[in-house]
């Protein structure tokens, strides 16, 4: 099998059909069409095998998460997504696999609207990069540096899930067979908030997808924003299972494990009400976890306001620990 009867049989009818596509995957380049008073909101990401992903991860749950991890940025900006683009670099061109890995990704590009409009595949390491586009009205994409003294922090959903679902695959924690499941699924199938980001344009003052890790992806906020903020260790949203461990591993996880891409919400006082309005209808659990204020910096602190230090603030690719 060569490369153009690979994507034709693979990757050329991923995703919804969409009007604005005028030339998708088979030619040169994609031709599309961006809507009428909207901005174009483009974002990317490169997932390299036993870095972003064990070995021996199912190719479906790659095909899934590749997609996934782009459409959370879209989701942080409050921007509708709309085509992708995919390179794919492969150590062989394994028809079982293809065929699995195409089709997580299928699942996510027909649940989300998108379609899969062009890209390139070579021979080499498993490697994954995505370019993911959508729109958002001119003028209200949702940025880091919106964050003012006094607004509220919130997050979705649960931290230190993905985390601990790879800590426990790759043996560095022992899990019950019914925790390891469950983490498992977060750390594989991580769910895009983009409902969620498209309702807080206008209710959001600065928002930022937790990808590294709450503390070092707040902490970009706070830093574009020129403020800091205090959250309190007490009030961050755990699963069941997580709360099963917590003696045994404390919170740093849930401070610092990224890969759970939740969305961190950062609200206005006078929005609060209309945000918890919003939250009601949701899927997932929204909570408050601390409040902007002047000081620079970020600060954990415990229930009597004592501050907490954090071992690891988050994940950086290229640390030298």
């Amino acid at each position: 099998m060569n490369e153009f009867e690979l994507i034709q049989r693979y990757f050329s009818h991923i995703g919804q059909s969409r009007p604005d596509v005028n030339v998708g995957v088979g030619d040169d380049a994609a031709v599309c069409t961006v809507p009428k008073n909207q901005e174009l909101v483009v974002t990317t990401d490169l997932l390299v095998a036993g870095i972003h992903f064990p070995d021996d991860t199912p190719a479906h749950a790659i095909g899934y998460k590749a997609l996934a991890v782009n459409l959370s940025d879209l989701a942080a900006m409050g921007a509708e997504p709309a085509w992708f683009t995919m390179t794919l670099s492969l150590p062989e061109p394994n028809e079982s696999w293809l065929q699995e890995f195409a089709r997580g990704l299928s699942e996510l590009a027909e649940a989300s609207g998108v379609l899969l409009i062009g890209g390139d595949t070579t021979r080499g390491a498993l490697t994954i990069g995505i370019q993911a586009c959508g729109f958002v009205p001119t003028g209200s994409a949702i940025l880091r540096s919106g964050a003012r003294v006094g607004d509220h922090i919130f997050v979705t959903g649960t931290l230190g899930d993905a985390t601990l679902g790879l800590k426990g695959e790759t043996g560095k924690l022992s899990l019950s067979v019914e925790a390891q499941k469950y983490f498992s699924q977060r750390l594989r199938y991580p769910t895009p908030r983009t409902r969620e980001g498209l309702a807080l344009r206008g209710i959001a003052s600065a928002m930022i997808d937790i990808s590294d890790g709450l503390v070092a992806d707040l902490g970009h906020v706070l830093e574009s924003s020129a403020v800091g903020a205090s959250i309190e260790q007490g009030n961050l949203p755990v699963s069941d299972y997580y709360k099963e461990l917590v003696d045994q591993i404390g919170w740093d996880t849930a401070l610092s494990g990224g890969d759970d891409y939740e969305l961190c919400i950062v609200v206005p006082p006078d929005h609060v009400a209309s945000l918890n309005k919003l939250a009601a209808e949701w899927d997932c659990r929204i909570t408050e976890i601390g409040i902007v204020d002047q000081k620079s910096g970020l600060r954990i602190v415990d229930e009597e306001g004592s501050l907490i230090e954090v071992a690891h603030p988050g994940y950086e690719h290229f640390s030298e620990q």
